[in-house]
C-alpha cells in the first residue's frame, strides 16, 4: 500500500467532514485523495478496439495505447445490454431487477447510488454526456453536468473530442479550485446510432451535423460473423467504424486533458463500453456481442503497463463496490457485485467463472425478458418472450442493416431463417462462444452437451434465486423441470 492509499484511508475513516476540510494540508504533506475517471462509450462492441482483435490499422490508438499503460481484462461484461438500465446497474452496484430501473426509468429512491456515497465524503461528482440516462438527478449529486442542450452544434458535446477535453479540463480545474478530489463520469455518445456520415444521421440532424476526420471505407471493413455480408451492411458497419475512430479521440481528448492538469498519477481511470453495437444479435440481447465489453484499467503506482487478465470474469455490478473498495469507504448493503480490487493488486479472486446477464424491455411496455449465464467457454441463454408469435423490436433494427438482411431473405431461406431466429428466437438457447464467438450454432437440443445446459441452468437458477429475481419461479416450473 502506497503512502497516497494510506492517506485516504486515515482521513476517510476519521470524518467525512474532516477530509473535506483538511484536503489542502493532506496536498501539502504529499497524501492526495484518489480521483476516479470512468471513460464510457456507447454502443461499442468489444472486438470493436485494436487491442481487442480489429484489424483495422490504428482504428482506436488512444484506447490500445491506455490498455498498454494498465491493465486489460478478457472477461468484463455489463449484465443488460441496453444504455439506461446498463449505467444505472453500473452506479448501482444491483442487477436492473434490484434497483428499480429495468428500462429507461429511474432508480428507486432507497437505492444508493456510488456518487451519492462520494458526495459524503467531499467529492466532486461532475459527468460530460448521457446524464438523461442516470436517474433521478438528485440520486447522483451532480456537482457539474456537461449537457448536450448546452452546446449549439447538434450533438456536439457527445460526439466531439474537442468539447469533451474543454468539459474535462474545466471539471478538474473545478475540482482544484475548491480543493476537493473528483468522480468524472466521462460518456462518448459515440459510436450510438447514428452513425457517422450516413443518411441515418442527415436525417436526423440535417446539416448541422457533428464532424469527423477519418472515414471508414466499406472495403477496410470484415462484417461482424453475426451478419450478414451484403453491401448495405458492409456501409452500415463502415459508417460505425467511423464513429468508433470518432470515439477514441474523444478518449484521447479526455486522457489529454488529464495529464494536462497533472493530476494522471493520482487517478484511476477504467474504460468500458455499455453494451455491444446497435444491430441485430448484439445491442439489447444477451449474445457474447451484447455484453462483452471492453474493460480496461490505468492506475499509476498500483498496475503494472501491458497487464492482461484473462482468468477471472467481471461485470458491470462490480463497478461500486471496487471504486469503495478502492477509496476505502464502507460497502453498501444490498449490492449484487462485488469488489475486484484483489485482482487489481495481482492477486487471485474465487468464484469469478461466470457472468449473469439479463434484460427486461426496450421501451415502456414492451417487454422481452431473458436471462443468461456465460462462463469461458459455454453461454446459456432463456427467452421467456418467445413463443414464436412475437416479435423483438428495437435501435439494433433500426438503419440499413436489419433492412437489407430483411430483403434479402426474399430470396435466400438461410438468411431468412437467420432473420426470423432474430425476430422471433426461441425459449432456450446454449452457445460454444469459445468456438463459436458469433453465436451461429445453437447446441441446446444436442446430447453431447446436455451437462453443459444444464449446469448453466443450475448456476443461473442459483443466482436468480440469491437476488431474488421475479421471474426465479417462471424459470423453475418452466426450465428447471
Amino acid at each position: 500500500m502506497t503512502k497516497r492509499l494510506t492517506s485516504v484511508f486515515f482521513v476517510i475513516a476519521a470524518s467525512p467532514f474532516l477530509w473535506s476540510c483538511n484536503s489542502a494540508k493532506d496536498s501539502s504533506d504529499g497524501f492526495e485523495p484518489l480521483n476516479v475517471l470512468l471513460i464510457t462509450a456507447d454502443d461499442l462492441n468489444y472486438n470493436s478496439v485494436g487491442v481487442y482483435g480489429n484489424a483495422i490499422p490504428n482504428i482506436t490508438p488512444n484506447i490500445d495505447q491506455l490498455a498498454k499503460e494498465g491493465m486489460l481484462f478478457n472477461h468484463g461484461y455489463v449484465n443488460i445490454a441496453v444504455c439506461q438500465p446498463s449505467r444505472q446497474s453500473i452506479m448501482t452496484g444491483r442487477y436492473p431487477h434490484n434497483n428499480g430501473a429495468q428500462g429507461f426509468e429511474p432508480i428507486d429512491s432507497d437505492v444508493a447510488t456510488l456518487q451519492e456515497e462520494l458526495n459524503k465524503v467531499g467529492y466532486l461528482n461532475a459527468i460530460i454526456g448521457k446524464e438523461r440516462h442516470l436517474k433521478p438527478m438528485d440520486k447522483y449529486y451532480w456537482d457539474f453536468v456537461a449537457r448536450e442542450e448546452d452546446v449549439a452544434s447538434g450533438l456536439g458535446i457527445g460526439r466531439s473530442p474537442e468539447l469533451f477535453y474543454h468539459y474535462t479540463s474545466e471539471i478538474i480545474a473545478k475540482a482544484k479550485k475548491e480543493n476537493k478530489p473528483f468522480f468524472l463520469m466521462a460518456n462518448s455518445h459515440d459510436p450510438h446510432r447514428p452513425f457517422a456520415g450516413s443518411d441515418e444521421e442527415k436525417g436526423a440532424w440535417g446539416d448541422d451535423l457533428p464532424k469527423f476526420t477519418r472515414e471508414i471505407n466499406p472495403e477496410e471493413v470484415d462484417v461482424p460473423g453475426f451478419l450478414v455480408d451484403l453491401p448495405e451492411v458492409r456501409q452500415e458497419v463502415a459508417e460505425y467504424y467511423t464513429s468508433v475512430y470518432r470515439g477514441d479521440q474523444t478518449v484521447g481528448a479526455i486522457l489529454k486533458a488529464l495529464d494536462d492538469s497533472g493530476l494522471s498519477d493520482n487517478t484511476i481511470v477504467m474504460f468500458i463500453s455499455d453494451n455491444g453495437m446497435s444491430v441485430p444479435f448484439a445491442k439489447s440481447n444477451l449474445y457474447l456481442n451484447s455484453n462483452k465489453t471492453p474493460w480496461i484499467i490505468r492506475w499509476p503506482g498500483q498496475i503494472k503497463g501491458g497487464t492482461v487478465d484473462s482468468e477471472h470474469f467481471i461485470s458491470g455490478i462490480d463497478y461500486m463496490p471496487t471504486i469503495l473498495h478502492a477509496l476505502h469507504l464502507s460497502e453498501v448493503p444490498e449490492m449484487d457485485g462485488k469488489s475486484f480490487l484483489p485482482i487489481l493488486q495481482g492477486k487471485k479472486q474465487k468464484h469469478r467463472e461466470v457472468v449473469y446477464t439479463e434484460f427486461h424491455k426496450i421501451f415502456a411496455g414492451i417487454e422481452y425478458p431473458m436471462r443468461g449465464a456465460q462462463d469461458e467457454q459455454y453461454g446459456y441463454i432463456v427467452n421467456f418472450w418467445s413463443d414464436g408469435k412475437h416479435e423483438i423490436r428495437g435501435d439494433a433494427m433500426s438503419g440499413r442493416t436489419f433492412k437489407a438482411m430483411n430483403k434479402a431473405a426474399e430470396s435466400n431461406k438461410e438468411i431468412a431463417d437467420r432473420v426470423d431466429l432474430y425476430k422471433y428466437r426461441v425459449p432456450e438457447e446454449l452457445y460454444d462462444f469459445k468456438n463459436d464467438p458469433d453465436g451461429l450454432v445453437n447446441l441446446i437440443n444436442d446430447p453431447f452437451f446436455k451437462a453443459e445446459k444444464e449446469r448453466l441452468k443450475t448456476l443461473l437458477f442459483r443466482e436468480m434465486r440469491r437476488s431474488k429475481d421475479p421471474l426465479k419461479s417462471e424459470f423453475e416450473k418452466r426450465f428447471m423441470q
